[in-house]
């Protein structure tokens, strides 16, 4: 599938330019099998690289500017490195100025390009084709200049862009993003940047995700009122407990034992950030084991906690989820990344796959009366250069 992604850019590539790009990159975008809103509550994260990417072909040009060209969106875009970066109104392009940006504030030294990229991460499915083309087009800067980054350098970089184009993300996005590996997944430690592999071999299950194909309104205010809710509660926990610095820290018993200290609301979101930590570890175990049914088990848990304690999913998540808990087929179901739309992450059953998606399709068109989006993936490797 990539293949025909590839050679599309570099055509397009040398039709543009006259001339063989002098790098091509490949840029995945990113799942995360479990640890959902817990990122900014100190805990830890399981995400993987996919095989959908954004390829780049880049080579030098040898003058301060530098050219820009989206394909799939018909755009292009021109800046002059020597220039204060400053936002714009085409959207798409302040990313890559973020990352120019970034170069400039930290002094590297490099010149002009021309740039071509094409993608297959479907844009808006909570599956980061932002972090993809900061992390791709700062790694072929790198590479085309020989800047001295490290990975996770490059991570936190693409990191600051998007904070500089105002989403204040983590850093689960670029992290997986630079350092995926084929067949693994990655544990972050969101409080120290700390990061272990364990293998994920799905080997009798495919991963599958359902898109949702809807967005609704109350994710940004809500994001902001659970990150706050989380924050008193943990401030109550502390308060009680002097020894305790984070969620990570707290057993389900103490958190418990001080409901009747916090709003129903706050016991229910800090009673979910304590389980949804302790189940990162229990799902690294099972992989660790090859234990796939129980990270399945522990997934579903997930949803039912980010649906009920969470209160961030919503009918059509819940619907898709629901429905497949009752086939013998799918072993693990759960909504992805902020809520309130999206995807849902599935593993189901070598063989069975077609049979529930054209199930699956029809009840929700009948249900909702919108289409299902349906996305096959595999876990890949992060940001690296194409050779032919």
């Amino acid at each position: 599938m990539n293949d025909i992604l590839i050679n599309k850019t570099i055509a397009f590539f040398e039709k543009s330019f006259g001339s063989t790009p002098q790098k091509t990159v490949l840029s995945p975008g990113r799942i995360n099998i479990i640890g959902e809103h817990i990122d900014y509550n100190d805990g830890y994260v399981l995400p993987a690289a996919i095989d959908k990417i954004i390829c780049f072909a880049f080579e030098k040009n040898n003058t301060n500017t530098s050219k820009i060209i989206a394909i799939d969106l018909g755009e292009e875009f021109e800046i002059d490195l020597a220039e204060e970066v400053k936002l714009s109104d085409k959207v798409w392009t302040n990313y890559i100025r973020g990352v120019i940006n970034q170069l400039k504030i930290k002094g590297f030294e490099f010149e002009g390009v021309n740039c071509v990229f094409s993608s297959n991460i479907p844009v808006g499915s909570g599956l980061s084709s932002s972090a993809a083309l900061e992390c791709g087009f700062l790694f072929g800067i790198k590479e085309l200049f020989g800047l001295d980054i490290k990975p996770v350098d490059l991570a936190l970089m693409g990191q600051s862009a998007e904070h500089w184009v105002g989403i204040n993300c983590g850093i689960m996005d670029q992290f997986s993003s630079v350092m995926g590996k084929e067949d693994k997944v990655i544990k972050i430690d969101c409080r120290t940047l700390e990061y272990e592999y364990h293998d994920a071999n799905f080997s009798d299950y495919s991963l599958i995700l359902f898109d949702s194909n809807v967005k609704h309104s109350l994710m940004t205010s809500a994001y902001n009122e659970r990150r706050q809710q989380c924050e008193e509660g943990i401030a109550t926990i502390k308060k009680n407990y002097p020894k305790i610095t984070s969620f990570r820290d707290c057993t389900e018993n103490q958190v418990i034992s001080l409901k009747d200290k916090m709003s129903k609301e706050v016991f229910k979101r800090s009673h979910f950030a304590v389980k949804e930590i302790k189940r990162v570890i229990l799902a690294c175990e099972a992989l660790d084991k090859g234990d796939i049914l129980t990270l399945g088990k522990l997934m579903f848990e997930t949803h039912e906690g980010l649906s009920e304690d969470y209160e961030v999913s919503c009918a059509e998540l819940d619907m898709i989820v629901d429905t497949l808990k009752k086939d013998e087929a799918v072993i693990g179901s759960r909504m992805m990344g902020g809520g309130f739309g999206g995807c849902t992450i599935n593993l189901i059953k070598k063989g069975q796959e077609e049979r529930i998606k054209k199930q699956l399709s029809a009840l929700y068109f009948d249900t909702f009366g919108i289409e299902l989006k349906i996305y096959d993936v595999k876990i890949s490797n992060g940001t690296s250069l194409y050779t032919a």
